[in-house]
């Protein structure tokens, strides 16, 4: 049931937002892959503005395992001007739940981070929190829309919302079905704080890390510039060291015998009772 786009699917958006005179961020699961019908689909974003032109189009990077099954994004994340010039990027899900890609789109330039997502309970209250917080931590506006009611198996929290870039809510539905939204949102604002806000510009202070007191020093007039986090580097130079990291706090194998699901391998008993040993000498860690 995949569907191509452009397609019929994004040219019904397309004539609903030229016919309104708005723009809209829509939600396609899924897009057929480039090697349909053999691989998966993608669960992709579409921006269209008020023309009925696709304008942005994101692929999901992180989709919500084990349960999805979406072929990975292959994209990236974008950004675009939109209406009265607002830069946006958009994610999705599951996609909100790491930090590093709401980081990644506010440092190419995004001033509206758009999140759709279809979260249950027991989840209400961290993410709420999660989109809140990263709306703080990058000065980005952030607008949610949460799924709500009832679809036979899970129930939805609703609270969608459009939150300031100082992470305070600006507007927020309930748990009602089919609830709207608005806020205004400052363009000069952002583009102010951005430019000029000192303490709690973690944009500017991540690559001028302490540049008050390497000024002081002597030592230079932008602080330290070398990324300080020694597995970050080793995500950029080393994939497989980083991945082995990873499983070295977590597990080596993406199934999990206590509690199988559906089309995921059970751990083998010779994976469950691997030596670990060799992998930490492996990664100098002992």
């Amino acid at each position: 049931t995949a569907c191509a786009i452009p397609g019929p699917v994004t040219d019904l958006f397309g004539k609903a937002c030229k016919e309104a005179g708005v723009w809209g961020a829509f939600s396609v699961t899924g897009e057929r892959h480039e090697e349909h019908p053999n691989k998966n689909p993608y669960n992709t974003q579409v921006l269209i503005n008020d023309k009925g032109e696709i304008v942005q189009k994101y692929r999901k990077i992180l989709p919500w395992t084990p349960i999805e099954g979406w072929s990975p994004g292959n994209l990236g994340t974008t950004v675009t001007e939109g209406p009265k010039g607002m830069k946006m990027s958009m994610i999705i899900c599951d996609d909100g739940n790491y930090p590093e890609i709401w980081r990644d789109c506010a440092m190419k330039g995004a001033e509206l981070i758009i999140r759709p997502q279809g979260y249950m309970y027991p989840a209400k209250e961290q993410q709420i929190q999660m989109s809140k917080t990263m709306a703080w931590c990058n000065q980005v506006y952030v607008a949610v829309a949460n799924a709500a009611g009832f679809d036979g198996v899970y129930t939805y929290f609703g609270h969608s919302a459009v939150i300031g870039m100082d992470g305070r809510t600006l507007g927020e539905c309930g748990t009602e079905v089919n609830g709207i939204q608005y806020a205004q949102l400052s363009i000069s604002g952002i583009r102010d704080a951005r430019a000029n806000d000192q303490s709690q510009n973690q944009l500017f202070k991540l690559t001028h890390r302490g540049y008050t007191g390497v000024y002081a020093n002597g030592d230079g007039a932008k602080g330290e510039i070398e990324c300080p986090f020694d597995w970050y580097k080793a995500w950029v130079n080393d994939p497989l060291k980083a991945q082995q990291m990873a499983e070295m706090v977590t597990r080596r194998t993406i199934g999990v015998k206590c509690c199988p699901v559906a089309g995921i391998p059970e751990p083998t008993e010779e994976e469950e009772h691997e030596d670990i040993v060799e992998l930490t000498h492996e990664l100098n860690l002992q």
